[in-house]
This record gives C-alpha cells, structure tokens and sequence, in this order.
C-alpha cells in the first residue's frame, strides 16, 4: 500500500477510536437520562441550565436518526466495495461526530418531563441509546488494514461475530425506531402503550376465563387408593400417585374444586366482571381522552397536562401487572391472597378512572359522566 494510501488508513483507524470513546461518553449520558428521566436534562449537573424550550425534541430525534441512518448506509457500502478508500470513510465519520450523533444526544436531553411527559424522555433515550450503540458495532465493522471487509465479515456470523450486513440492518431498525416515535408524538405513543396494555388484560382476562372452566379431577380415584388393601391395588395406588406427581410438574396450577369449599368461583366470578369493565376503560380512555388531548408539547410552560399524562401512565401500566399477581394467586387456590389481591385490583382501577374524571382543561364533561358510572359498576360488581 502507498505511503498516503498507508498514512490515510491510519488517520481513519484513530478517527474511528475517538468516535468509540465518544459514542461510549454519550450512551452514559443517555444511560442516565433513562433511569432518572425526571432530573435535569444534562444529568451531570443540577445546575445545568433548562433545555431551549424553542427546541423541538422529537424533531430533533426524527433528523439526527435519519441523518445517521444515512451516513450508516454509505458506511456499510464503503467497506465493502471496491476501491476501499479510507479518505471517503473518514469523511462520513467526521460528519457523524460533527452533526448527528451529538444531536440526537441533544434530543433526549431536550426532551424535558414537564414538557415531553417523563415516559417518553425515557423512551426517546432508550430508543436513541439503541442507536448509539448498533452504530458503535458498525464503527468496529471498518477495516484498519486499508482493504475492503471480506466476504467472512459481510453477511450472517463468523465465529459467533455478526457480520456488517446485519449489524446495518439493526442501525436501521434502531433509527426506524426513534423516526417513528417521533412521528408519533406524544399522543401517538401513549395511545400505542395504553394499548399494549389493554391487550395484556385481555389476555389475563382470558387466561382466567379458560382457568374457570377447567374441569376438576375426580375424587374417585382417590377414594379407591384409599381403599386399596391387596399388594396389586397398593401398586395401581402407587401408579395413580406418581402420575398425580407428573401431572403437577406438567401443570402450574389446579383447577377449582368441584365442591369449591373456599368459595374460590364466585370471587372469579367477580374478578372477571371487574377486568372486563377496566379493559372497557382503557379503550373508552384511548378515545375520550388520549385522542383528544391539547397540542403537545403544550406552549405554556406551567401546562398541567404532561405531569397529569406521566400519572395516568403510572397507574395503568401499574393495572396489568396486578391482574397478573391476581391470576396467579387464583391459580394457586390462596382465598385470603384473592380477597388482598383484588382489592388492591379494585383500588388501583378506581383510581386510574379518577385520574381521567376531568378533561383536559379540568372540566366535567360527558366522559366525567361516564367515568362515574364505570366506577358505580365496579363497586356493585
């Protein structure tokens, strides 16, 4: 290799060195920003200054991940095409370092609670740490020997490595991400979440439905071991009882008995009818109010609106994991844990219909009509 051909790969080796590092420096940063995402947007200082409110976050996301995206592609071509030029992919780099990588960075620093709701901030630096560091895996991709990546290194895996093809694909998948959660904005994405977790009730609600009508095992085979005295009717026992044991390990739960002496029916009874009107509420909360929510981020800095939203997620995000500990304790037949367990149901779900009781400009309206209806039919249930 000429000596300029030598010196330019060389350059390019500790260019891409420093992007490393600093790729690495910016996925702490977001890092941070998601597990505090209600602290100062820099996180490093609780004397940083308030992130410009004339900045569009979510904007900012949408051109700094197309951005990188692009410059990805052209990366991934570059050292896979004939003739390799070290001087072409530094460029690309330098672009990155200089424009892309730090603004996505900036978006999510950007994307204050008070403005952005702390579940999306949170979201938007998960979503943009993803990118940093499918980027980070392509940056390792580049040849330092001035040659082009072999065929071994392009496609599927070598030695459990993958190869620059599909780590490309996953940079696009990670910036198609954060694109799209920009396009849908807030609203958008807390309707898309309110849904996954409507059909997460629904699916417990389900599951208990099919638990419900489970046919008990018979009793009389029980009574007939019982009753066994001879040698070949202690062995059936014996037989009957370790298929009893395997049935347990196949099967993580027992079916109610047929006599249900705890009373363990009615309670499902109660619990279905219940889960039924919560997933009612959150497809009624998805059109009454998520769909009509004000512009986003609102204009006025004191709008109570993104605090009230960062509430409401709390609590219905909180609803299906509940359900989900109140099946379990059904399945497990545990009568005082059931009345705990669906009271607590009951509590949270009552709760989160208050939370969306008033609009968006803290007025009754229809929907407050309807909220307290859902409430009466929770208690009476």
């Amino acid at each position: 290799m000429p000596p300029k051909d030598t010196d330019a790969a060389k350059a390019l080796d500790s260019l891409v060195r420093t992007a490393s590092t600093l790729l690495t420096k910016l996925q702490a940063v977001l890092s941070e920003i998601q597990k505090a995402p209600e602290s100062a947007p820099s996180t490093s200082s609780s004397s940083s200054p308030e992130p410009d409110p004339t900045i569009n976050a979510l904007s900012l996301a949408h051109d700094s991940a197309s951005l990188i995206r692009a410059h990805g592609t052209k990366i991934s071509l570059l050292i896979i095409n004939e003739p390799f030029t070290p001087s072409a992919v530094s460029t690309v780099v330098r672009e990155l370092v200089a424009g892309p990588i730090p603004g996505l960075v900036s978006s999510a620093q950007a994307c204050a609670p008070k403005r952005y709701t702390a579940l999306v901030r949170r979201e938007l630096a998960w979503r943009a740490n993803r990118i940093l560091s499918e980027l980070h895996q392509l940056l390792q991709k580049i040849p330092d020997d001035g040659k082009i990546l072999p065929e071994s290194k392009r496609d599927g895996f070598a030695k459990g490595d993958k190869g620059s093809l599909p780590v490309t694909g996953l940079l696009w998948s990670a910036c198609d991400s954060v694109i799209g959660l920009s396009t849908m904005g807030i609203g958008g994405f807390l309707i898309q979440k309110v849904d996954q977790w409507r059909d997460i009730l629904h699916d417990v609600m389900e599951e208990l439905k099919e638990w419900g009508d489970e046919e008990p095992d018979s009793d009389s085979d029980q009574d007939s071991c019982d009753e066994a005295n001879d040698p070949s009717d202690q062995l059936a026992a014996h037989s009957l009882s370790t298929q009893a044991m395997l049935d347990s390990l196949m099967n993580s739960h027992q079916a109610i008995p047929a006599s249900d002496p705890d009373r363990i029916r009615p309670r499902l009874e109660t619990s279905l009818k219940r889960l039924r009107l919560v997933t009612l509420l959150y497809q009624a909360l998805i059109k009454r109010r998520l769909q009509k929510l004000p512009a986003l981020p609102p204009a006025a800095a004191d709008s109570s609106v993104p605090a009230r939203l960062d509430e409401m997620a709390t609590v219905l995000a909180k609803l299906p994991d509940t359900f989900g500990d109140l099946a379990c304790v059904f399945y497990e037949l545990q009568p005082s844990e059931i009345d705990k367990t669906m009271d607590q149901c009951f509590l949270d779900a009552f709760a989160a219909s208050e939370l969306f009781t008033r609009d968006w400009a803290d007025k009754r309206d229809e929907f407050s009509e309807w909220t307290d209806k859902f409430q009466a039919e929770m208690k009476k249930v």
